[in-house]
C-alpha cells in the first residue's frame, strides 16, 4: 500500500506531537501545514482528522485545531489498558505464530536495542510490540493498542526524555525466547511485568 500525502503529513505531525516538539495547545494551522508539505488543504484536513481520532489534536469552534493537552493522571489507566489488551493480543498471537514471525520479532528487538536516541528507540520499541502482537489477526484490538502506544509515548517523552540511555531490553529478549519455546504463559507474564515497570 503506497503512502499518501495525508499519511506523510500525519506521520510527521504525530511524531512532533509525541516527542513534544509540537507542545500541547499549539495551533495546527492548515495553511502553514499545506505550505510546509506543498500540499492542498484536502490531505491536510485528512491528517488533522486522524490526529484527532488518535487523541493527539482537538478541534475547537472558532479556535481551530490544536495539539491536545496531556493529562498526567491518565498514565495509570493507559498502562492498565495496555496490560489487558496486549496480553490478550499476545495470547491469541501464539496460536498463529510462524517461524517468520519469531525471526521478525528478533530483528525488531535487535533494532530497538541499537537505537541511538530516544525518538528512534520509542519508534522501534513500538514496532517491536506491534510485531509480537500482529499475528493475533484482530484488527480492532490492534487499532486500540496503537492508540494506547501513542498515549504512552507522549507521557514517556514528557517525563523521561532527560533520563533516556541506550540499553539492551532483557524483557524483549525473554519474550522472543518464550516465542521460540512456544511458551505463551511465560511470554504473557513477562509482557505484563514489562508494561507495569515504571520507566
Amino acid at each position: 500500500m503506497s503512502e499518501t500525502i495525508a499519511d506523510t503529513i500525519y506521520q510527521s505531525l504525530s511524531e512532533r506531537i509525541i516527542t513534544g516538539s509540537l507542545p500541547a495547545g499549539e495551533r495546527l494551522r492548515q495553511d502553514h501545514i499545506a505550505r510546509e508539505f506543498e500540499a492542498s488543504h484536502v490531505p491536510v484536513r485528512e491528517a488533522l482528522l486522524r490526529l484527532e481520532a488518535h487523541g493527539l489534536a482537538k478541534s475547537e469552534p472558532r479556535r481551530g485545531t490544536r495539539v491536545s493537552a496531556l493529562d498526567p493522571s491518565e498514565i495509570r489507566e493507559v498502562i492498565e489498558m495496555r496490560v489487558a489488551l496486549e496480553v490478550l493480543a499476545l495470547t491469541h498471537a501464539f496460536g498463529r505464530l510462524t517461524p517468520e514471525d519469531v525471526e521478525t520479532a528478533e530483528s525488531a528487538r535487535l533494532a530497538c536495542d541499537a537505537a541511538e536516541d530516544m525518538a528512534s528507540w520509542e519508534r522501534l520499541n513500538r514496532t517491536f510490540h506491534k510485531v509480537i502482537l500482529t499475528p493475533c489477526a484482530m484488527p480492532r484490538l490492534l487499532a486500540s493498542i496503537d492508540d494506547l502506544h501513542i498515549a504512552a509515548a507522549r507521557h514517556l517523552f514528557a517525563n523521561w526524555q532527560h533520563r533516556w540511555t541506550r540499553r539492551v531490553d532483557s524483557d524483549h529478549a525473554a519474550i522472543v525466547q518464550a516465542m521460540v519455546r512456544r511458551d505463551a504463559a511465560g511470554a504473557c507474564e513477562i509482557l505484563r511485568r514489562h508494561l507495569r515497570r515504571v520507566r
